[in-house]
């Protein structure tokens, strides 16, 4: 059985993402892509809050309550919280901020990494 992921996992992956950066902001690590916000560290690092369109985040907190939630200062912009212990693996993590990446990236670094620019088929 593969290892649950962790906060370390998540700067690894979100950094790996091109023209990302970490900056420390509100006491916590954020990542952002082309200086705009797609990934934070909160709650002791063990969630992470990623960027998803409201009508996308109802479905997912009613699907899987366990893994997704959205924080009461939240609750009216586009950012859900995905809790790191919830997730089956490091594939699971690295495609929910690959998404929250795709997001926030300008057309630029969209168009010149296809693979990230568009979600991935099934």
């Amino acid at each position: 059985m593969l290892p649950m992921p962790d906060a370390e996992d998540v700067r690894r992956i979100a950094l790996s993402l091109p023209d990302t950066t970490e900056k420390i902001a509100w006491s916590m690590p954020t990542f952002r892509v082309a200086g705009k916000m797609f990934a934070t560290l909160p709650e002791e690092e063990t969630s992470v809050a990623v960027r998803c369109p409201k009508g996308e985040r109802e479905e997912l907190v009613l699907a899987e309550p366990a893994k997704f939630w959205v924080a009461e200062h939240e609750a009216y912009s586009a950012w859900v919280r995905v809790r790191l212990a919830a997730l089956e693996d490091e594939t699971e993590l690295r495609d929910i901020l690959a998404d929250s990446w795709r997001q926030s990236a300008p057309p630029r670094l969209l168009e010149s990494h296809p693979r990230l620019g568009v979600p991935l088929a099934d």
